[in-house]
């Protein structure tokens, strides 16, 4: 490759990475703007002088403390039993041939290309008939329905490039179904279990319809509610909710950075090196 085309492969992936990352520096920077500077003119592309008044008033004006530990606990106990449910269900469906297996993954696949929104009015009746409308265990319960059908698709993948030998082996030693399935597959599918839990946690994290149509109490709202309580008729508190949008960042860089060695692994390589 000639100095010239790295020179234009690297201008356009910088680029690229400019557009990318440049909303994530405008939030930040204009958290970190007093309240009177952000509507400042000329422009300006990072506050004179470093305020953290947003971030204050994020916490005396609101109960953001309260809904960001909601979603914290949704969002875990979400991704949690859906992946666990997923990985049984995976293992199912790539291990066993059983009538109607077609159609499941059938109807696995269509619920991904429905767009959730349009099932607000049939959820909230049903959730409204079991009494669990603004109630934190509603919205776990939803979430893990909305998880299910992906990760087990997913795990199935990874199920499907794990040899039936290394199970069938530790059933030769004793070991029962389950038993194999713990304690010889799960750990050779690591990468695949991490990238499920990860986008289960983060389609949990950022979800916003459900959240809004069912959460009415602010002892039970997630942080996706909370963004947008910040947009009034007639007014936007960008400095606020900015602040909120960075500290909502967090909590997603943290899980990414934790485990990307698992979800570039899992995304690239399958479960099996070789």
């Amino acid at each position: 490759m000639s100095l010239r085309e790295r020179l234009g492969r690297f201008g356009f992936l910088g680029l690229c990475l400019l557009v990318t990352i440049f909303p994530l520096y405008w939030i930040l920077s204009t958290s970190l703007k007093a309240p009177g500077s952000i509507y400042q003119t000329p422009l300006r592309y990072w506050p004179e002088q470093l305020s953290f008044e947003n971030y204050t008033n994020l916490f005396s004006g609101s109960d953001f403390g309260q809904y960001f530990m909601n979603s914290v606990l949704v969002s875990t106990v979400s991704a949690l039993v859906a992946t666990l449910i997923s990985l049984l269900s995976g293992y199912v469906l790539a291990r066993f041939e059983f009538p109607g297996r077609g159609a499941v993954l059938a109807a696995f696949l269509v619920t991904q290309m429905v767009p959730g929104f349009i099932a607000l009015g049939p959820l909230y009746l049903m959730m409204t008939d079991l009494g669990l409308v603004d109630t934190r265990t509603g919205l776990v319960l939803i979430y893990i329905a909305i998880c299910i059908p992906f990760g087990a698709i997913m795990l199935r993948g990874f199920f499907e490039n794990v040899p039936d030998e290394l199970e069938e082996a530790a059933m030769i030693d004793g070991c029962s179904r389950l038993g194999a399935l713990f304690r010889v597959i799960v750990p050779v599918m690591l990468p695949g279990i991490a990238a499920t839990f990860t986008f289960n946690f983060v389609n949990c994290w950022n979800e916003l319809f459900l959240s809004v149509t069912l959460m009415n109490s602010d002892s039970n709202k997630t942080i996706p509610t909370a963004l947008a309580g910040f947009i009034s008729s007639y007014d936007i508190d960008w400095g606020t909710m900015s602040a909120a949008a960075v500290l909502t960042v967090l909590p997603t860089l943290v899980l990414f950075g934790l485990a990307s060695r698992y979800v570039v692994q899992g995304l690239t390589a399958g479960a099996v090196k070789g």
